[in-house]
């Protein structure tokens, strides 16, 4: 019989284990009509992207659900690739354009520079790719699709011209959301608000042809320079007789009238708004009411333009402190309030958005968000957690036009095509050269879509939508889409209302949340930190698996894990690390979870190494009692199992397979049987079944290992783990009896053993067991067992007390008394001294601590960490003292 190497030794079978399941296409799935489908689209990350424990999460918890669903019989696909990442692909290619040859993009031209993103893609953009790969993932490498490829282009090109044409595309002025520093529109999403200092300044605007002058407050008076009018509410009687006069826009000679408008609280601040329509969404708005002037201020790199006269040419924050200086030197800053504010910042690089009027692409709304809620509301689509629905519902129902256009060269370009010759504007799913109406030629605009468009359609475009291709008529919908709660918005409600929309059912059956893997201390991990934490480092130190473990154990649907980890040197109180010096040397969790694969390893090669060469995973027909222990005990784990993989319960089916293997399996049926290896009761054959299947419960969690041990066993049918049915419970291995029986004896031993250890009793000294019960058959029947696993020298079974010594200790379990003589255990006088000993010292030591902290001085200067710690040393002598006292008294 083989067996298998001393150690466990992740680098010697990892990548081995991973090319057979490629070689052998295990991964590959096909329509198959006998099957079920079980589907998964993994969220693609950026091409630019390199994995961070995040993905190693996201994917773990993926692989785990495919693997299982593959065992399980079902044609299992999992659809990898990548998305183009406009915006963050765009800045690499520049930044590495700017540093190596001193160029931008417009050096280059569109062409040109295009032709070096797909340079730089195809050199790094698998990078990820191959990285996914180490941490284990089965997903189909045949079927690899990426945003930008032609299917994927095909199918935007198709939903573009479709909603177009539905009128629910459209190009228009509207304000949005602008990044100064990436030069481009983004939609609400892509703006995260952080809480900023600021100010109200309070400025004079002069009424024509008087003294008197009306006084507004901003936050942003550079935008000053596009104000078209001040308003005030018509039910305001302060201002009823300046309506319709001029004012004098200060730093100007421009004049602006005095219009009414309920947009305006009369009870916030003056009740007199400056209305810039350019430049906030509520001044557009009522512009578009009044039919207002849209005079934009600013560059499309917040520069100020010509409209700021003297300021032209300055950055808008430059510009604020310049003309506040004049408007005070000028009399007409009344005062200067702080006040803190949210304020919008670029997603992509924490630049302080700018609300602009400009020329965009949209999608209109609100006629999608209905089926996309219905979907949800009809349970086609079901959270997991179920809480998460409120946050998507919440968006829905609340749901503004999407701007879908963006200012860069990379991505999908917007197939509208011009004509400058007779105006018409043609929307067309193939490249056009020449204007259908005149016949003269046309000019591509030059915007691409936003990247989430393309993304939003990836559960069917990757599928051949929009052909109906035999992939997509059986893989779709999909079953379950695995992503973290920080896309909701972004993605998971774009993917729904465009299934919805397009093929007219929704995308998947099961939306399951997971939350951010954080550090040790909750703080989110990022580069700014220096927190973060390389995947593929924790691997090559303790292997994919243990990683696997780690990211699962404890992890509830929805919420937050930590990955705490050691430093060396270690890192400042209250500091962030810093990468260059604090080394990563450790990771409590995953030296936990490696520890288990070692004890898994273990226990398998103590069991290769005790089977002849009979030895199968069929089991015998005469079952001892503790054989019907084990075997019931795992039947009932299959199905615990399988109902927490049903139920998306991954951290509950990981900590079930730990108690099972560790306690149970090693720590109890292993020693239990191995009185009987090599005898007429051989238990090898149940040591073969529960091992081999119990493997196959853990192979979706640990596939390396598990598919490394699984190949030395001997079993009926050998094939590899990764396709070998998934087991199911049988009704014929539930033992109810025998594991009461069994349990009872555990009990007993349990108890023994916490006794001994409380006396210190070490497992060479031997001592008699009295066990006073009315099921003498369970107990006559464990003898061995309280030899083997209670230290015990010989056992009597007794349904009476009489005669039993009266120095003896008792103890009570399930089923029975025990006694054991207390001089078979101690030396008496010996152990009397030495419980002496330690109760003058845990009494000095009780002083020491009382005196310390009755000292003033002491308490005063001392940190409140230190007199915490003292006060629980204090504490923690008193527990040993009464210990000690109970001992004596014992022993008395």
């Amino acid at each position: 019989m083989r067996n298998l190497e001393t150690k466990y030794n992740p680098k010697d079978v990892e990548d081995r284990i991973y090319k057979s399941w490629v070689d052998g296409k295990y991964f590959h799935a096909e329509p198959n009509p006998d099957k079920k489908p079980f589907t998964i689209v993994i969220p693609p990350p950026n091409v630019t992207g390199q994995l961070h424990m995040g993905h190693a999460f996201d994917e773990t918890l993926q692989d785990i659900l495919i693997r299982y669903k593959r065992m399980q019989g079902f044609e299992a696909l999992w659809v990898p690739g990548t998305d183009h990442a406009g915006i963050a692909t765009q800045i690499k290619v520049e930044a590495e354009l700017r540093e190596k040859e001193g160029l931008t993009r417009y050096d280059l031209g569109r062409e040109k520079f295009l032709e070096r993103v797909w340079d730089w893609k195809e050199k790094y953009g698998n990078r990820i790719i191959s990285q996914l790969k180490k941490i284990g993932c089965s997903c189909d490498w045949d079927r690899e699709r990426f945003t930008m490829d032609e299917g994927c282009s095909k199918a935007v090109r198709e939903v573009f011209v479709n909603l177009y044409n539905k009128g629910l595309i459209y190009r228009g002025p509207r304000i949005i959301n602008w990044c100064p520093n990436c030069i481009t529109a983004l939609s609400n999403e892509e703006v995260e608000h952080a809480e900023q200092a600021g100010h109200f300044w309070h400025i004079k605007y002069q009424i024509k042809d008087t003294d008197e002058y009306v006084v507004i407050a901003t936050t942003r008076p550079e935008t000053l320079f596009g104000d078209t009018a001040v308003a005030v509410n018509p039910e305001d009687e302060r201002y009823k007789n300046i309506v319709g006069k001029m004012l004098l826009l200060p730093l100007t000679d421009r004049e602006i009238p005095v219009i009414t408008d309920e947009y305006v609280d009369k009870e916030f601040g003056t009740g007199c708004v400056k209305i810039t329509p350019a430049h906030d969404p509520n001044d557009f708005e009522v512009g578009k009411r009044h039919d207002l002037e849209i005079i934009k201020v600013m560059n499309d790199d917040a520069t100020m333009n010509s409209y700021a006269g003297k300021y032209e040419g300055m950055d808008r924050y430059e510009c604020r402190k310049a003309m506040i200086k004049d408007l005070e030197e000028m009399g007409l800053l009344v005062k200067t309030e702080e006040h803190s504010h949210n304020v919008g910042q670029c997603y992509r690089c924490g630049t302080t958005i700018e609300p602009i009027v400009s020329d965009q692409w949209f999608v209109q709304m609100k006629p999608l968000a209905e089926a996309a809620i219905e979907a949800v509301n009809s349970k086609e689509t079901e959270f997991v957690p179920e809480r998460f629905s409120k946050t998507y519902m919440n968006w829905m129902e609340n749901v503004y036009d999407w701007c879908i256009s963006r200012q860069l060269w990379w991505g999908h370009r917007i197939p509208a095509f011009y004509c400058d010759d007779c105006g018409e504007m043609t929307v067309s799913k193939e490249d056009i050269t020449v204007c259908p109406k005149c016949g003269k030629p046309v000019r591509q605009e030059e915007d691409v879509l936003d990247t989430w468009f393309s993304s939003a359609l990836w559960p069917f475009s990757t599928l051949g939508w929009p052909e109906e291709t035999e992939d997509y008529k059986y893989f779709y919908p999909t079953s379950t889409l695995v992503t973290g709660y920080d896309i909701i918005f972004f993605w998971v409600s774009r993917m729904i209302f465009s299934a919805c929309e397009h093929t007219g059912k929704a995308p998947f059956k099961h939306v399951f949340i997971h939350g951010l893997v954080r550090d040790g201390n909750g703080e989110k991990m990022s580069k700014s930190k220096g927190n973060g934490i390389d995947p593929l480092q924790i691997i090559d130190m303790f292997g994919a698996d243990a990683l696997r473990f780690t990211l699962v154990t404890g992890v509830a649907p929805g919420n937050d894990m930590r990955f705490p980890v050691t430093y060396d040197p270690p890192v400042e109180k209250g500091k962030n690390p810093n990468p260059e010096v604090n080394k990563i040397v450790g990771a409590p969790g995953v030296e936990a979870s490696r520890n288990f694969a070692n004890k898994i390893w273990n226990a398998s090669r103590f069991v290769l190494m005790n089977l002849d060469d009979s030895a199968s995973d069929v089991l015998p027909k005469n079952l001892m009692a503790e054989d019907k222990w084990i075997l019931s005990k795992f039947n009932d784990l299959v199905k615990k199992i399988t109902d927490n993989l049903d139920k998306f319960e991954l951290g509950v089916a990981v900590q079930n397979l730990y108690d099972f293997i560790w306690d149970e399996f090693c720590d109890w049926y292993i020693e239990l049987v191995k009185p009987r290896m090599g005898t007429e009761n051989n238990p090898q054959n149940v040591l073969v079944y529960v091992l081999s299947n119990v493997l196959k419960l853990l192979h979706p969690f640990m596939p390396f290992i598990t598919e490394e041990i699984y190949s030395y066993l001997p079993v009926t049918d050998k094939k590899a783990l990764i396709i070998t049915p998934w087991c199911e419970y049988k009704e014929e291995l539930n033992f109810k009896q025998d594991v009461e029986n069994i349990e009872m004896i555990k009990s007993a031993i349990k108890a023994i053993r916490n006794i001994r250890s409380e006396m210190n009793v070490p497992p060479s000294k031997k001592a008699k067991l009295i066990i006073v019960t009315q099921k003498a058959d369970v107990f006559k029947n464990g003898e061995a067992f309280f030899k083997k696993l209670a230290w015990a020298d010989s056992v009597e079974v007794t349904s009476s007390k009489d005669g039993i010594e009266e120095n003896c200790i008792s103890l009570v379990t399930d089923g029975a008394e025990i006694f054991m003589p207390q001089g078979d255990l101690i030396d008496k006088e010996k152990e009397i001294a030495r419980l002496t000993q330690e109760k003058v010292k845990l009494e000095g030591e009780i002083l020491r601590v009382e005196k310390k902290l009755s000292n003033e001085g002491f308490v005063a200067k001392a940190p409140k960490a230190v007199i915490d710690a003292e006060r629980e040393k204090g504490e923690k002598y008193k527990e040993m003292l009464d210990k000690v006292l109970e001992g004596l008294k014992n022993l008395q």
